[in-house]
């Protein structure tokens, strides 16, 4: 009743409860339509901002003569643009970003400060944050009687459209084959992908997760924060995957699972639930006997 919010969003079944005089904007999916409302109140929160002015290239930034930007294109200062690459119309290049040789960038791009991207075919409408590393080494190494020898890593990554990646996540090249981000996915801070991984469409991947090499993960998969992946496994189409969780087999589509190892999640939730009423009956008799 205290609520002084111009309009509530809501299912049409709560309209009943509202104040008098509170206007209902009536929804059968409310958290979206506020996201698209919002969207429009706030537009420049939708992506991180450019330094300069629509269009412009700053004089402080490097660009290659043999780079080709389309119209609109945004450089901020101190940002390295290199050989042969190529950026569409509407991106914005942040300060300290770095754009390797013969990297393809499509329209509407946001690349954050401090980004370096190498290797790399970038789609449209692709968001990445302040300090993530794109295109860099995967960690391959064959050993030999004289130590660790490194394998090249001759491969790209590949990032559709609508992908937004966060804040100091890395995403290594493909050894001999591609790394690659499927269309609409988004990747939380401070993720690790490895090489030759393939990612689905509309997967979220939660801060701290780790993916090791050649993992193929199908559309639709979700990944708990500080989850780790184990490589050259298959995880499903519709999969979830708890928080925490040691993922060390393949996961047939649509299966929850959670814990380490990662196992279904009725299962692991039910050895929760007893180990904790085991501790608690443990409890229990430790204090009857100091009794």
């Amino acid at each position: 009743k205290t609520c002084r919010a111009a309009a509530i969003i809501c299912p049409e079944a709560l309209t009943s409860v509202l104040p008098d005089g509170l206007t209902s904007l009536v929804s059968d999916n409310p958290q979206l339509a506020f996201a698209r409302a919002s969207a429009l109140l706030y537009p420049a929160a939708m992506r991180p901002q450019s330094l300069v002015g629509e269009g412009e290239i700053s004089p402080q930034a490097s660009v290659d003569t043999t780079a080709t930007l389309e119209g609109g294109v945004e450089v901020s200062p101190f940002a390295a643009i290199g050989p042969r690459a190529q950026i569409g119309a509407g991106s914005r290049i942040l300060s300290g970003a770095v754009i390797g040789a013969d990297v393809k960038i499509g329209r509407n791009v946001t690349i954050g400060a401090h980004v370096s991207v190498t290797n790399a075919l970038i789609g449209n409408n692709v968001i990445i944050h302040t300090g993530a590393r794109i295109g860099q080494d995967g960690f391959g190494y064959a050993g030999s009687p004289t130590g660790m020898v490194k394998l090249p890593q001759v491969g790209r990554v590949i990032i559709q459209d609508d992908v937004e990646i966060g804040a100091n996540t890395t995403i290594d090249r493909g050894a001999m084959d591609d790394t690659v981000i499927g269309e609409g996915t988004k990747i939380d801070n401070l993720v690790q992908i490895g090489h030759n991984v393939q990612i689905g469409r509309h997967c979220g991947i939660v801060s701290q997760v780790g993916i090791a090499g050649s993992v193929k993960i199908g559309d639709g998969v979700m990944i708990g924060g500080q989850a780790g992946v184990n490589g050259h496994l298959e995880i499903g189409s519709g999969v979830r995957i708890a928080a925490r969780s040691g993922v060390l087999a393949s996961i047939p589509p649509g299966t929850s699972v959670g814990g380490i190892p990662a196992r279904p999640l009725r299962l692991y939730l039910r050895e929760l639930a007893e180990l904790a009423k085991e501790s608690e009956s443990g409890r229990d008799q430790r204090g009857r006997s100091e009794t």
